[in-house]
Order: C-alpha cells, then structure tokens, then sequence
C-alpha cells in the first residue's frame, strides 16, 4: 500500500506533462482539386521560424500534382512538377506571409483529392529546461519522453494508414465501376448477338413463296 501512492502521483504527473506539451502551430487538409485548376494556401511566418510541408494525392488521374512555395517576395523556394507525395523543409528568411500552392491545370478532364500537413515552429521539449539541464533524466522524465516519441509515431503511422486506405478505397471503387460497366457491355452485346441468330436461323426455315403476276392483254 505504501508503495501504490507514489506509483499513482507519478502516473499522474506523467500524463499531466504528456497533455500539456505544447503542438507547432500547423494544419492539416484533405481537399478536392477540379481540373485545369489551382489552389493555394497562406500563412504567416516569423523570421527564423522552420516550417514543413507534407503533401500527397490521395486520388484522381495519374495520382500526381505540382506544387510550389514563395515567401513574401514572390520568389520561388520551391517548385516540384506532377508529384504524387513529398516534404519539404525550410526556415524563413524574411517575415511575412508564405503562399504554397498545388496546380493541376495540367489535367483536362480528371480532379484530384490532395492531402497536405503544414507545421510552423520547432516542437517545444516537453520537460521545462530539457535543452539546458546538465544533469540526466529521471525514471520518471526518460519514460515521459519515450512515451511521448511513441505517440508521435503513432500518430504518422495512423495518418499514413488512413491516406494508404483513402487511396486503395478509391482504386477499388474505381476498378468496380470498369467491372460493372464492362459486364453491362457484355450483357448488351451477348442480348444483340443472340437477338441476331434467332433472326438470322429463323430466315433458313421461312418458306419464300413466289409471286405470281398477272398478265392482262
């Protein structure tokens, strides 16, 4: 009994820590892309702040998209043409608001579904003065910080799961839509060809009786 107090306060401030470590400031998106169309997405940046972009198309043609970035001077920081996943990492330069945008004007006729995640800032540590303490962690803060880098992975791996599902769902409805339309083509052709044998076989056995013609003087 006397050792089930503390178990219980240290669980206890564990969790309190794990829910209180502050996230980068970020968002994340699923959205449709049209055809011969583009959409683009703005967000403010302190100078010397990293972002990330995380990008993948879920659905739609050839799974593929262009993507590019430019920070508040209109220059190009980066620019990848009929990509269908990437990240990309960088560090601002200058303040201001940042524009990344995904193109699909090169399509004619098929819309895309585009996933992407947009993180602002490093992650804070999760114990108070982890960068500077000289000293080592804890029992206590060591299994603080490994369960914390196993929710991260638990998180990246749900989310690569769900966009792996999102697409091999869509590929499957896609490929019973070609089954389901090639079987009403077959059904159509098999009814005209067994239509046109009764027709044809039914034209061997018809008596043809021949026409007589009256002749009048």
């Amino acid at each position: 009994m006397g050792s089930t107090v503390p178990r219980s306060a240290s669980v206890l401030l564990l969790l309190l820590l794990l829910l209180q470590a502050e996230q980068p400031r970020g968002a994340e998106l699923t959205f449709e892309l049209p055809d011969n169309a583009k959409q683009c997405f703005h967000e403010e940046v302190e100078q010397g702040v990293k972002f990330s972009l995380d990008y993948q198309v879920i659905t739609g043609g050839h799974y593929d998209v262009d993507c590019y970035v430019e920070d508040p001077q209109g220059n190009t920081i980066y620019r990848e043409t009929k990509k269908q996943y990437d990240s990309f990492t960088y560090r601002a330069e200058v303040k201001g608001i940042y524009q990344f945008c995904f193109s699909n004007e090169f399509s004619t006729f098929s819309h895309k579904t585009v996933y992407f995640d947009f993180q602002v800032g490093d992650e804070p540590p999760i114990l108070p003065d982890m960068g500077n303490r000289v000293t080592a962690l804890t029992q206590m803060e060591s299994a603080c910080v490994t369960i914390h880098e196993a929710l991260k992975t638990v998180i990246d791996s749900q989310t690569h799961y769900r966009l792996r599902e999102a697409q091999d769902r869509a590929r499957a409805e896609d490929l019973n839509s070609r089954v389901s339309y090639w079987s009403i083509g077959e059904t159509i052709a098999l009814f005209v060809v067994s239509f046109s044998q009764v027709l044809l076989l039914k034209s061997f056995f018809t008596e043809k009786r021949p026409i007589s013609r009256a002749v009048h003087s």
